[in-house]
């Protein structure tokens, strides 16, 4: 089995996770089991990388029935619809286009009456993708907050908390602003444990985290003397009582409020672990919750690689090993990367070596970071044809880094997004 060939078998298996994940037949399915006799008007809200695919399911089921809507999306991950509006925006850093389709969501939400039906669509993507500051903090605060967070090596949660806390739509505050309506969220997970409080931080699910939390999440990054004076000022009042928090589980406003979760990682790896079957490998699913730093994640890969190539353990070659989840990237340099470039590069320098062995990892949404590549793939003789890889790391610029050896992995937006798909495979050996 030759290293190309590992190569291809990689990229299906991919492939199959991403299709899988696709969320408009599970949108279809849930939106054409709703009982709609008694309702009178439909709004559509949401935001996420995947909102283009799930909006234009909805209009297929609902068509004519649709009042208005608008979603908001990352940019370039559009399609044509008619009903409902496409808002494209800046992720992961909030932009103007996505505050002004935010506070245009709002005032549609807010129109619905006691008769009518919100359907609320939210992916991977929507807490960056829908920003309505608090009162008293800018965008531009807003933005330079995330921004902080982002950099810090915070994990989503602790960073959904944040954005619910200084935001007038997150946190369950959608689902307060279409009281008394009914509210139907359907969810595209992109987290860990799939808590529609924490997917795309749960505009229409309500809210255990607090103010104070925020506060704990500061303090443990060193932030609270760096994040805008306007933001601390707000945390601060909220953990001291002197502001309303967040709707909690017990809130009657989500007596008529609903989210179901439609799609997860979980389900991508299935589908991952069947195609890797077809092509003949023996498969083993890992975990479907993988987080943590990404480039110690990425060397307990690479261990169980040569565990594989070594002695056949856990299995016996042809082997494929697959995990999901989502990883965090502590940033020490300027380059140019994602979580997932920076997985591929960290195992490269630990499977080096290695014949007939591969690492991948990729963005079910088809983009790792700022950048225009998936993730990207290494084998053993990576660091044979580009030895350096330990200075391109310690920049974090693992897209430079592939882009020179042709490495990167680029799919275009695939209008899902059900965090990361990581692959180990060991070809056998005469």
């Amino acid at each position: 089995m030759s290293t190309r060939a590992l190569r291809r078998q990689a990229i299906s298996i991919f492939k199959a996770a991403v299709t899988a994940a696709d969320p408009r037949a599970a949108v279809r399915r849930h939106l054409e089991r709703l009982d709609l006799s008694r309702i009178s008007a439909i709004y559509v809200a949401g935001a996420g990388k995947a909102g283009a695919s799930m909006a234009a399911a909805a209009e297929g089921v609902l068509g004519k029935r649709i009042t208005a809507g608008l979603v908001n999306v990352k940019y370039g991950h559009t399609v044509k619809l008619r009903r409902i509006e496409l808002q494209e925006c800046g992720h992961p850093v909030p932009d103007e286009q996505g505050l002004a389709g935010a506070r245009r969501m709002s005032d549609i939400v807010a129109g619905a009456g006691q008769a009518d039906l919100v359907i609320v669509l939210i992916s991977g993507g929507a807490s960056a993708l829908l920003p309505l500051p608090a009162d008293g903090i800018s965008l531009a605060e807003k933005q330079e907050t995330t921004r902080l967070l982002l950099a810090s090596g915070a994990d989503v949660h602790e960073i959904n908390a944040v954005r619910k806390h200084i935001s007038r739509i997150k946190g369950g505050q959608l689902a307060r602003i279409a009281s008394p309506a009914r509210v139907e969220a359907l969810l595209l997970s992109d987290v860990i444990g799939d808590d529609p409080g924490v997917i795309g931080s749960g505009p229409a699910a309500p809210d255990a985290s607090t103010y104070a939390d925020v506060m704990r999440t500061f303090e443990k990054y060193g932030l609270r003397q760096r994040i805008p004076g306007s933001v601390r000022e707000r945390i601060e009042r909220g953990a001291r009582g002197a502001l309303p928090e967040t709707p909690k589980p017990q809130d009657p406003i989500f007596a008529n409020v609903r989210n179901t979760v439609i799609g997860s990682n979980r389900l991508a790896l299935a589908a991952a672990s069947r195609r890797a079957r077809e092509l003949g490998f023996r498969t083993l699913v890992l975990s479907s919750e993988i987080q943590g730093e990404t480039r110690e994640i990425a060397r307990m890969h690479a261990a169980i690689a040569r565990e594989v190539s070594r002695s056949g353990n856990p299995l016996k070659p042809p082997a494929c090993i697959i995990s999901g989840g989502e990883t965090t990237v502590t940033l020490r340099g300027d380059g140019l990367g994602g979580r997932n470039q920076e997985f591929v590069l960290a195992a490269a320098i630990d499977i080096a070596g290695l014949p007939e062995t591969i690492i991948f990892s990729g963005g079910t949404d088809g983009t790792d970071g700022p950048t225009d590549a998936a993730g990207a793939l290494a084998d053993g003789e990576t660091m044979l044809r580009k030895p350096d890889a330990r200075y391109y790391l310690e920049r974090n610029d693992s897209y430079r880094y592939f882009e020179v050896l042709g490495d990167l992995v680029k799919t275009g937006p695939t209008l899902t997004n059900v965090m990361d798909v990581h692959l180990i495979l060991v070809g056998s050996r005469s």
